[in-house]
């Protein structure tokens, strides 16, 4: 077979590939729109005012380390005009000026803030589960309201609208999506991309459809009945998972429970991590606990390889090809770069749609392949997590799947059933 006929057909395969990918990409912003206007965000005014009666509502807050976000976090939530509710702050083992604020706000606020701490983390726990589980302990709440150190309520209405809304839909469990607080260049890099490969495995329709398995919850902003987190066995039975959150929804879903998850406009902002460094261990941490499988984590890196860099790899060898090739074939490797770049215009034009719906700015949308380059190595890292190669260290406790760590030098495997254990790196257990 003359080998010009096979690099025609190599070409034609090429170019089909790229044909498949850029109507992906359109198909995929047209979705996008119509999602947009069919699921209404949650936001200040969505609702006239909270429910009557409005129920007792207890809002959880697990803090360690959090010297730089604690204050505003909490402040935030006292500010808030929902006519019945406690604030519950569980110090988790702070080494840092936690403690110290958290004292002074509690002498500040009086009764409506109520400060616990635990100084030991036991085996078989995970910090912020272990955490939750001693505040809730101590709430007597019909509805606990599980959030984030690092989020900063934007609106006094934020309560009284999530459980206005929760009553409106007869919903057990109901997640609010953060507003994500975008401020350094390499956060509008990376930030999108991991969103991205989150909603690829957990569609907001897919979640709040109770036919459907699928199941998520953000553990920025969790509402639940007691009954509904009782049922579940609460934070004791994912006391070992590293996002408790999506397992807790699971749980929910599966006894039948409502659940749902809504994006928020106005309610509230959230600063997951301060350094690259920081957002690489804590995207990592999300991706292995979330998507849990090697295959589920294998496709997703797939996903990113063919629709993200595939177009920009392509458009390069294209342009390569034009610049550097023999001239008898110029024209068609013109013909390439220029088919090429349409496929790449094509994919930036739906991620800018993407980048206005998570709050970044749409200019930064070329940036997208170089974030899809650092996702992929996140997904690498969890894929090693999950195959029980690699540990997780977070808030300076250690973890990893089925292995219960002794110390650093001594390490029993242990079953795949069982909770993954801990080590504390630098705090009293």
């Amino acid at each position: 077979m003359p080998a010009g006929y096979l690099m025609s057909w190599g070409f034609a395969i090429w170019c089909g590939l790229g044909v498949f990918v850029g109507v992906t990409w359109i198909v995929r912003r047209i979705v996008m729109g119509v999602v947009l206007r069919k699921d209404a965000p949650l936001g200040p005014d969505s609702w006239g005012s909270p429910p009557t009666p409005a129920p007792r509502l207890s809002v959880l807050v697990a803090a360690k380390d959090e010297e730089d976000n604690i204050e505003s976090c909490v402040t935030s939530l006292l500010e808030q005009d929902y006519p019945d509710f406690e604030i519950i702050v569980i110090d988790d083992r702070s080494t840092d000026d936690t403690p110290n604020i958290l004292k002074r706000l509690q002498r500040e606020a009086g009764d409506k803030l109520r400060v616990i701490t635990v100084h030991q983390l036991p085996d078989g726990w995970f910090g912020k589960n272990h955490a939750m589980h001693r505040g809730v302990k101590i709430s007597r709440a019909e509805w606990l309201c599980f959030t984030d150190a690092d989020c900063r309520y934007t609106s006094r209405r934020a309560l009284s609208m999530t459980v206005r809304q929760a009553a409106e839909d007869r919903t057990d469990f109901l997640s609010l999506t953060p507003v994500m607080q975008i401020e350094r260049a390499w956060e509008h890099v990376i930030l999108p991309v991991c969103a991205a490969v989150l909603i690829l495995w957990f569609k907001p329709r897919r979640v709040n459809d109770p036919t459907t398995p699928t199941a998520y919850a953000n553990g920025a902003f969790m509402l639940v009945n007691r009954r509904c987190y009782e049922a579940v066995g609460g934070h004791e039975r994912v006391r070992g998972e590293i996002n408790e959150d999506t397992h807790m929804a699971r749980n929910a879903k599966q006894l039948g429970f409502r659940l749902k998850v809504m994006r928020n406009d106005g309610l509230y902002v959230a600063r997951m991590y301060a350094t690259p460094r920081e957002a690489w261990r804590g995207w990592s941490r999300i991706l292995y606990g979330t998507l849990e499988s090697r295959a589920r984590i294998v496709i997703a890196a797939g996903f990113i390889m063919v629709f993200t860099l595939f177009p920009w790899i392509s458009l390069a060898t294209a342009a390569w090809g034009w610049l550097l090739g023999q001239p008898s074939v110029g024209d068609i490797w013109f013909a390439a770069t220029v088919f090429w770049s349409a496929v790449v215009a094509v994919q930036l034009w739906s991620v800018s749609r993407w980048y206005s719906i998570v709050k970044s700015k749409p200019r930064w949308c070329p940036a997208y392949v170089l974030g899809a380059v650092v996702t992929l190595g996140m997904l690498i890292d969890a894929f090693f997590k999950v195959s029980g190669l690699r540990h997780t260290i977070w808030r300076g406790t250690r973890y990893r799947r089925g292995k219960r760590v002794k110390d650093r030098t001594k390490q029993q495997l242990t079953g795949e059933s069982q909770v993954p254990q801990c080590e504390c790196d630098g705090a009293t257990v």
